[in-house]
């Protein structure tokens, strides 16, 4: 673990999170666009928390949240007393070959860290540095990114499927009157 200097950290899954949740006081979990693959935020903060110790607070964000988030973690740095180390852990994707890093957990987790920045915790590892960068540089674009990024299209793709299968059951339901 090389970022264990840094106030504030940024890895992916669950075995970044084992990588850099040590001495960390609050893990908080970067997922967008849940629904995709075969983990969640859910799933994640589940084993993020057995993993770590019970005093860890572990939060789940997204970039409409990551100022709520950055507020619960400097009320926890004045109730320590001290530095709050946070530990900012991009959900991604777990897809059938794999685990697959995501764009829009990469751009809330960015959101978190500037929103942490905002507050005066900027003590930051290059990765979380890298993050906050590409969330101000693409704040503007996240909708379109969002929706054309693979998680996105993949969520579209499973929302057209339903539809399909909507209509098929509607079709099924049909029946003529017998005459």
């Amino acid at each position: 673990m090389h970022q264990e200097r840094y106030q504030v950290r940024f890895e992916w899954g669950e075995a970044g999170a084992r990588r850099i949740a040590e001495g960390a006081h609050v893990v908080v979990v970067a997922d967008e666009l849940d629904g995709h693959g075969s983990a969640s935020a859910a799933l994640l903060a589940a084993a993020v928390t057995d993993a770590c110790p019970p005093n860890v607070a572990v939060l789940c964000a997204t970039e409409t949240s990551a100022q709520d988030a950055a507020a619960h973690v400097l009320a926890l740095q004045e109730q320590l007393g001290d530095r709050a180390v946070v530990a900012v852990v991009g959900a991604g994707s777990i897809d059938d070959d794999g685990f697959r890093t995501a764009v829009e957990d990469h751009l809330a987790a960015g959101a978190v860290v500037d929103a942490l920045a905002a507050v005066g915790i900027d003590f930051s590892s290059p990765e979380a540095a890298a993050a906050c960068a590409a969330w101000q540089g693409l704040r503007r674009a996240t909708a379109h990114l969002l929706t054309a990024s693979t998680s996105g299209q993949e969520l579209a793709d499973a929302r057209d499927q339903r539809r399909e299968h909507a209509a098929a059951v509607a079709t099924l339901r049909e029946f003529t009157s017998r005459g």
